[in-house]
């Protein structure tokens, strides 16, 4: 095992859970925008008790919590890059209209926090539907997205076909060296963690997995170099998350490679009643991710770690999260044109061509008017931004108050 520089700002294994709780509540105290991506339970108990009808669109894996910054560019096992679907938690066979609704209240909200009119939110949802039913209907095949792509977009896929092991180090660990470093984000092992990582990574499906790029032997052997808690996400509250860097092969011809490995827990996204699903958490997430977002699924793992179900994959330095930052409307327009497509291929790549047709013929029948729009999916994300707007607020207080006591 390398040499480790330990800090004390790393948190013990005792107190993990208080600073996750204050950690969260941090976060999620920073913009509206954020409060609704660390708000998935909050946002299916409203969307259940909100008046209405949503309309049920064939029951396929659904991502369960499709917001902006779920979505990003994505490697494959062979080294292509495409963007696809990028965080499979919440992933349950359900109802793709979900996706869309979430989707929709994110890039509101994202909207909202760059002072855009009222209007651009009209003209956002118009453009997710179009680019949807574009997608739904075999308009967006490779030449085709490549058209379709923003500046944005093209942008951050560049950016993620140049980037090597380097670039990922210092984004994620902040050294090019062969440690996970302790500290604000990465926490100290107990003995018994540090053995079951160790144990893990010899086993022959992990590391069957593990030398699968094509720059890899099947031959090469695994060793764990180093590892850590590793404080991720408002997901991370109170589960098993860690980071462990693995060596794949050996002598001078060998590779580093970062493996997260992360509780897989229940989803809040309500499930078809007549799916069947994997009972095991993990095993639902790998397996909704293989039918989402292939780059991704191809390279993740259900395995057993400290008798918990945990979904294990490969850290690519190709692999970005989308950051929307300051929109002006005809940047979130395309944007929501594109990422919706990207939604649509994925449930679309699920359905047989007649379930295709009738669903697209669902979402037609539903608009209103002049409003393009659906009116269930308007009313959705207007109901849902008055609702997490008070609760943001609330949020925010309760975060005061508690910091001041």
């Amino acid at each position: 095992m390398a040499q480790r520089h330990r800090t004390p700002k790393a948190a013990a294994p005792s107190g993990r859970a208080d600073r996750l709780r204050d950690t969260r509540n941090l976060k999620m105290a920073r913009s509206a925008h954020a409060y609704v991506r660390g708000s998935t339970v909050k946002f299916y108990e409203w969307l259940e008790a909100r008046p209405g009808v949503i309309p049920e669109g064939p029951t396929v894996w659904i991502c369960g919590d499709c917001h902006v910054g779920n979505l990003g560019p994505l490697a494959d096992s062979r080294g292509g890059v495409a963007v696809q679907i990028r965080d499979l938690d919440q992933t349950v066979i359900g109802n793709p209209a979900h996706d869309l609704i979430r989707l929709g209240l994110s890039l509101a909200s994202a909207a909202r926090g760059s002072d855009l009119p009222g209007v651009a939110t009209a003209h956002i949802l118009e453009h997710l539907m179009s680019g949807y039913e574009a997608a739904m209907a075999g308009e967006f095949a490779a030449a085709d997205e490549e058209a379709l792509r923003p500046g944005s977009i093209r942008r951050l896929l560049d950016r993620s076909v140049r980037r090597r092991w380097r670039n990922l180090a210092v984004e994620r660990l902040d050294t090019v060296r062969p440690v996970v470093p302790l500290g604000k984000r990465f926490w100290a092992l107990t003995a018994t963690e540090r053995s079951a990582l160790a144990a893990l990574f010899q086993e022959k499906d992990v590391r069957a997995i593990l030398t699968t790029l094509k720059s890899r032997d099947s031959a090469d052997p695994v060793t764990l170099v180093d590892a850590a808690y590793w404080m991720k996400g408002c997901s991370s509250l109170g589960r098993l998350r860690f980071a462990a860097m693995v060596r794949i092969g050996e002598g001078r011809s060998s590779v580093l490679s970062l493996v997260d490995l992360k509780e897989g827990v229940a989803a809040a996204a309500p499930r078809s009643a007549d799916a069947v699903m994997p009972r095991d958490n993990a095993m639902r997430v790998v397996t909704g991710a293989k039918a989402l977002s292939p780059n991704l699924g191809q390279r993740m793992l259900p395995v057993r770690l400290l008798n918990t179900s945990v979904v294990m994959r490969e850290l690519m330095p190709q692999d970005l999260k989308l950051e929307v930052g300051k929109l002006t409307q005809a940047r979130a327009v395309a944007l929501a044109a594109y990422l919706a497509g990207v939604v649509g291929k994925a449930h679309g790549r699920q359905m047989t061509p007649e379930q295709r047709a009738e669903w697209l013929g669902d979402l037609a029948s539903a608009r209103s008017g002049a409003l393009e729009a659906p009116s269930w999916l308007w009313s959705c994300v207007v109901d849902l931004l008055g609702i997490h707007d008070r609760a943001y607020l609330e949020h925010c207080r309760t975060f005061a108050l508690s910091m001041a006591a």
